[in-house]
């Protein structure tokens, strides 16, 4: 062996001698092997039993509240001013359009002179009848001949009736070549152009009556069920603009291919909702007693919801549990947990089945951001 070799055997041996003579002449007791550290220092807190306002998620599309279809009641006749278009408010009895009257004002001063000239008739007819009739008893009229004049009188009288409702029809007809809205509303639709022969019932208008819209939301049999004629509900379309509205009425039955029902919902409030859009909304269905636990408490791996409850000796026991509502930063927990149980408040998703924990009140403030990630790196 060379000389540095046994030199620095020496060394090392004085070195060990010495760290035992400082030690007390005790050699260093190792550290226990088998001495479990806590996997995560945590807080706990118990669920809590809220009272929560019952909603109930649906989608369906946005109606008119009801229609008008507005049309031509006389025929033949050219359409000569349009006053309304696509999107105008209109009153009841508005004029939208006008149709030509020439002819139609032509045809009442004929049905006029008419029942001008069957009234004289009648005139005629009756002051003859009544003549005859004062006579009667002078005897210089046979009985045929009063009946005659009877009888001329009363054919003059519905003469003259008849003329009366030519020339009504007449005067109607005239009338009715101004277009006029039957109520209140907004113009969904325009089919008139202008300088074209209406038909008799054709359409030209169609309006949304007093401008109101109704939310038809589609449910399940079961959903059904929980909506009540006077609920709350409220509608959006994905924009920020939100549409309040009240449940008028509820389809009786459901549809034969999709097994849905309706309710609809009449609405209010929002500028951005139209006709023919798809809307989500939330009936208020009333509240409901809710055991909640904080949303950082519950954990979910594969699909299922989970939370830690933290036993007497300081380990944790995995709890499958079935959540319900969301309100916040809070969810409801229908089944699989108890309301006296202590679970993990936050930091949960770093455990595992019986792993121990340190349970403290409240955690240290230095670890606001990143304390569960440091804890848990620094107990490994």
């Amino acid at each position: 062996m060379s000389k540095s070799k046994i030199i620095l055997s020496i060394v090392v041996v004085i070195a060990v001698a010495a760290f035992f003579v400082l030690r007390g002449g005790k050699p260093a007791q190792p550290a226990a092997a088998d001495a479990v550290k806590p996997a995560l220092t945590v807080t706990t807190v118990a669920p809590e039993l809220r009272d929560w306002p019952q909603r109930l998620s649906a989608s369906g599309p946005v109606l008119a509240w009801q229609e008008a279809i507005i049309g031509a009641e006389v025929g033949g006749v050219r359409l000569v001013e349009l006053r309304a278009n696509i999107g105008d408010k209109v009153k009841k009895g508005e004029v939208l359009a006008k149709l030509s009257d020439e002819t139609l004002a032509a045809d009442m001063q004929q049905q006029q002179a008419a029942y001008d000239e069957a009234s004289a008739r009648y005139d005629e007819a009756e002051a003859n009848a009544k003549r005859a009739a004062s006579i009667k008893d002078a005897g210089v009229m046979s009985a045929q001949e009063m009946q005659q004049f009877a009888n001329a009188a009363a054919i003059a009288k519905a003469q003259k009736q008849a003329a009366a409702a030519r020339l009504q029809s007449a005067r109607l007809k005239v009338q009715y070549t101004h277009i006029v809205a039957p109520d209140d509303g907004v113009i969904s639709a325009r089919n008139a152009t202008l300088g074209s022969v209406s038909q008799q019932g054709a359409e030209l208008f169609r309006m949304i009556r007093q401008g109101k819209l109704e939310w038809r939301a589609e449910l399940t049999a079961a959903q059904l069920q929980l909506v009540r004629v006077g609920h709350k509900v409220s509608v959006h379309d994905g924009s920020e603009d939100t549409a309040q509205g009240v449940v008028t009425r509820i389809a009786p039955g459901l549809d034969a291919v999709t097994r849905s029902g309706y309710a609809y919902i009449a609405l209010s409030g929002a500028s951005s909702l139209r006709a023919g859009m798809f809307a989500e909304g939330e009936f208020e269905l009333g509240k409901r007693d809710a055991l909640t636990v904080p949303q950082g408490a519950v954990v979910i791996r594969d699909g299922y919801a989970y939370v830690y409850k933290v036993g007497k000796d300081g380990r944790v026991a995995q709890l499958k549990i079935e959540t319900g509502r969301r309100d916040g930063d809070r969810i409801e927990v229908l089944h699989g947990l108890s309301a006296d149980a202590q679970i993990v408040a936050s930091g949960a998703g770093f455990l595992s089945d019986g792993d121990l924990v340190n349970v403290v009140t409240t955690l240290p403030k230095l670890k606001a951001a990143s304390a569960l990630s440091l804890e848990l790196h620094s107990n490994i």
